[in-house]
């Protein structure tokens, strides 16, 4: 689901117009998928339609301590990233940023796998999917962080103000 939604969001704005610059697509797409896994980091457990907290803090690994605060610091840390992503200025170091957490991140994916936890009664992505997908999301983090804001990543619209 992750890799569709920073697929459709990428291309949409791509192919919209908003954006003349693939790698600036990619970041805003990247930000639109971390604002969407972020949120699970915050849903109470009573919620099961998607993802929740409880669910999150059982894909910790159990030498990681404290595994509720890391949950809600890793959520914390999506959110920022998505926010740097789209902002010309902290592209580049929230690209970096993002990547090195997606690397810090996969032990809780691979736990998640190996441990058979659910996630909103689902059983978590198998490996063989979710390694590919995490080095793409690393990939693509990368990618956006080179992205530089120039004239080609900007689009003049109404009144002479340009939207980035």
């Amino acid at each position: 689901m992750t890799v569709i939604v920073l697929l459709v969001a990428t291309l949409a704005f791509r192919l919209l117009g908003r954006f003349r610059s693939w790698r600036v697509s990619a970041a805003h797409g990247l930000a639109v998928m971390l604002v969407m896994t972020a949120s699970a980091h915050f849903v109470p457990a009573g919620v099961t339609f998607m993802p929740n907290h409880a669910d999150m803090v059982a894909m910790v690994p159990p030498f990681v301590p404290f595994p509720a605060l890391v949950v809600y610091l890793t959520g914390v840390l999506e959110l920022a990233g998505a926010v740097g992503l789209v902002l010309p200025r902290t592209r580049r170091a929230a690209g970096i940023c993002l990547a090195l957490l997606f690397v810090a991140m996969l032990p809780a994916n691979v736990h998640a796998a190996m441990a058979g936890v659910t996630l909103a009664g689902e059983a978590a992505t198998p490996l063989w999917q979710r390694v590919p997908e995490q080095i793409l999301y690393i990939g693509v983090a990368l990618w956006a962080a080179s992205a530089r804001f120039n004239s080609s990543s900007v689009q003049t619209i109404d009144h002479g103000r340009a939207a980035v």
